[in-house]
């Protein structure tokens, strides 16, 4: 006789957030914090996602290089991990480095404030849903096995869209031929002579004719160390965070690509300390590999199919929406595909002009909204837009913006008799966002 038993249900929560990166944690502070019941998940054992289980060296720019434009619970948190590197002009907001320790205690200490229950190491195992478009319950696996959770809205922050795809959303996934952004396992190197890293030309950055980096890859002697990527930052004393070298073919939607990657990324991180420490022994000598991301930055995979799909149109003429949440100003940011790599292709079209000083477009809360999902909102890289825009509204403080938006939404949603993300009074929520800070300038050109 087949074995067979129940799930134990849990129906408490107003909301419930799924992923505990930049977005997850801004969506569930905001969510308690206007008063729904809301439990976060996550899958690892701390908050933060790219800046601390992955190991992302610095923040992308906070601001529009006039004014910090990624406000509210954004600023809150980049002004606390700002704590964690005292090295750092306190007056810096751009590409400013993380002390990733000190970083998940930020988060946590922003959602015990806030009243969010958290859990860790735990997987979203199954979405139900009903004809109505309506999510049911999850199911998760933990040390406990199985279980449900109920909720009146869900905000899936999970990068991939898991919530969402598995509830029957349409998404797309990387370019028309499918191909994806490459991914890349950060690392620190600690011991480095900080005085004569920075006596190297040009430092390492792989944009120099001068970085040693060439010298490394012209010897043939590292054959780990794909291309010229090798970004870096100062994140401690003698201490640096290493975003360097790409892993092409790593889908994040599948289990054995990314496993294979964390594998390939540790030999790649084990080659690069070596190869530094032969091509610059004077700043890297002595020194040795601390840490590799527990996690895999992953740059792309799906777009959860929305509202409304923010196109490279609006990109280029900055455009306003009557129902933006935020603003946006990083430049689009595409790594080359591994076939756009083989044919060496000039990816010009992915290199498109940055932003003036002060100029910024807006990103409308429709791109949160899945189609045919009632009670389900996304936020971080997974939003509806074109795949040249996920490009720019990819980086960690967009993310922590569109995160603030989606847990108010969700909190609204909530409150009604029928929960319907769809149908959320956007003036209300714009005002309530300015509230607590968000920049949302006035005029808008719809």
């Amino acid at each position: 006789m087949p074995f067979s038993r129940s799930l134990e249900v849990d129906a408490s929560w107003d909301v419930i957030v799924v992923g505990g990166g930049p977005a997850g944690c801004t969506a569930a502070a905001a969510a308690a914090r206007a008063g729904a019941r809301t439990l976060l998940l996550e899958q690892t054992q701390s908050l933060g996602g790219s800046g601390t289980t992955a190991l992302v060296p610095a923040w992308c720019p906070f601001s529009d290089r006039k004014q910090l434009i990624y406000r509210g619970l954004a600023e809150t948190i980049l002004n606390a991990s700002k704590r964690g590197t005292p090295h750092v002009p306190a007056d810096q907001i751009d590409w400013v480095a993380i002390n990733p320790e000190q970083l998940k205690r930020v988060y946590d200490d922003l959602l015990a404030e806030h009243g969010v229950e958290v859990l860790f190491q735990i997987v979203l195992a199954a979405v139900n849903r009903d004809e109505s478009g309506d999510v049911t319950s999850l199911v998760i696996a933990g040390k406990h096995g199985l279980r449900a959770l109920k909720a009146r809205v869900y905000v899936d922050c999970t990068g991939d869209g898991d919530l969402s795809a598995w509830a029957g959303a349409e998404f797309q996934k990387g370019d028309e031929n499918g191909n994806l952004q490459p991914g890349t396992l950060c690392f620190v190197l600690a011991n480095v002579d900080e005085a004569a890293l920075a006596a190297i030309p040009g430092r390492l950055y792989g944009g120099d004719p001068l970085s040693p980096i060439h010298a490394i890859l012209a010897s043939g002697r590292y054959p780990e160390i794909p291309d010229t990527h090798l970004c870096h930052n100062k994140i401690g004393p003698g201490t640096q965070g290493f975003n360097a070298g790409h892993m092409f073919y790593v889908d994040n939607t599948d289990p054995v690509s990314v496993s294979r990657a964390a594998r390939e990324g540790r030999k790649m991180a084990d080659a690069y300390q070596r190869a530094l420490a032969e091509f610059a022994p004077a700043a890297f000598g002595n020194s040795f590999l601390v840490s590799t991301g527990t996690q895999v930055g992953i740059r792309e995979t799906r777009r959860i199919v929305g509202d409304y799909m923010l196109t490279l149109d609006d990109w280029l003429t900055r455009r306003d929406f009557d129902d933006e949440i935020c603003r946006n100003a990083y430049f689009i940011d595409l790594h080359a595909t591994a076939e756009e790599m083989r044919i060496k292709k000039k990816v010009t079209e992915h290199r498109f002009e940055h932003y003036k000083a002060g100029e910024s477009h807006g990103i409308p809360y429709r791109c949160l909204t899945p189609k045919g999902l009632r009670n389900v909102l996304v936020a971080g890289r997974n939003i509806s837009v074109e795949r040249a825009v996920h490009g720019s509204i990819r980086v960690m403080p967009v993310c922590l913006s569109m995160g603030e938006a989606a847990g108010l939404a969700a909190a609204l949603a909530s409150r009604d008799e029928v929960p319907d993300v769809h149908a959320i009074d956007t003036d209300v929520l714009r005002s309530r966002l300015r509230e607590v800070g968000a920049y949302l300038p006035e005029a808008v050109q719809v």
